[in-house]
């Protein structure tokens, strides 16, 4: 094995095993989670491209990395050179390997996509026959006793609120859930989440992919916290999801207002005390991370022949 593909190992080894426990303990993630949502992103991303350099890498001979290199290199838009294609059939396999490390989990992305769409058209198909339109609330009002807000994203997003909802919750407290669901659509969170399941599909198993999949739907709902709690006070939305925390919806494409994370925002919502700059913490963190694999890189790829 070249010592070119040390680099790669380490980056993947780092993204994939070691920094998805520190970034699922780190105490900035709950003050920042947008920044968050980004950095288990630049991880998955690291990760991908880490596997695909390793993969083309180990299918190359010794000298055929450099050539590599060479050859990359020429492609870049300098002195007008044109890289044109590999002549090598090692090159030209090892190229192909790395491609289909990446289409592999962008093939699961359209899947998750496609599958949660048609879910949704069904859902909402539902919804037509016993739902009722309110132009009030801008939502769909359907005749049920458990109390729910949420919303199905997409295309033709809707806002779902049962009348259960209505009877418990105040006004007050009716139109925050509503901002909550808003976020939500605005965000375009189901996209996100969308890209996290096919991640854990593609790389089942991975410590990364198996803290994605439970940190981001989390960090997905604080944001839309967040984003209610600019036009409603602390107590109304805490009071709110408190009311709809026993919901629960079946539909795994929509969010829900309520939900098994309703204790863990609540106490969110409700902490005053000072954040300190969680969002300078948080780049500080992704950026010391990075630096972690810079020396081992120039070691391998600068200073060993």
């Amino acid at each position: 094995m070249n010592h070119h593909v040390l680099p790669p190992l380490i980056t993947a080894v780092s993204t994939g095993l070691l920094c998805p426990g520190l970034l699922a303990r780190a105490r900035w993630v709950g003050r920042a989670p947008r920044l968050a949502v980004a950095a288990w992103g630049v991880l998955a991303a690291a990760f991908t491209v880490a596997v695909a350099f390793g993969v083309m890498l180990l299918m190359l001979p010794y000298d055929g990395a450099h050539e590599m290199a060479h050859h990359a290199a020429a492609c870049l838009p300098r002195d007008g050179q044109d890289c044109g294609a590999p002549a090598d059939p090692s090159d030209r396999w090892a190229l192909t390997a790395a491609a289909a490390v990446f289409a592999l989990p962008a093939a699961a992305f359209c899947r998750e996509l496609l599958t949660a769409r048609r879910r949704r058209a069904r859902h909402a198909s539902g919804l037509r026959l016993i739902g009722r339109a309110d132009t009030r609330l801008r939502a769909t009002v359907v005749p049920h006793g458990e109390p729910a807000v949420y919303c199905l994203p997409g295309r033709q997003a809707q806002i779902v609120v049962t009348t259960g909802a209505m009877d418990i919750l105040s006004t007050d407290q009716l139109r925050a859930a509503l901002r909550h669901e808003r976020a939500h659509i605005a965000g375009r969170h189901h996209v996100v989440i969308g890209a996290v399941d096919a991640f854990r599909r593609v790389f089942r198993g991975l410590p990364l992919a198996r803290q994605a999949g439970s940190q981001v739907p989390l960090l997905l709902e604080m944001t839309a916290d967040d984003r209610a709690l600019r036009h409603c006070p602390r107590d109304v939305l805490a009071t709110a999801l408190y009311s709809m925390a026993a919901a629960r919806v079946t539909d795994r494409s929509a969010f829900a207002a309520g939900g098994p994370s309703v204790a863990i925002r609540i106490a969110r919502i409700l902490d005053r005390s000072g954040a300190g700059r969680p969002v300078l913490t948080g780049l500080l963190w992704m950026g010391a991370a990075g630096l972690v694999m810079l020396p081992a890189a120039l070691t391998c790829c600068l200073i060993l022949p």
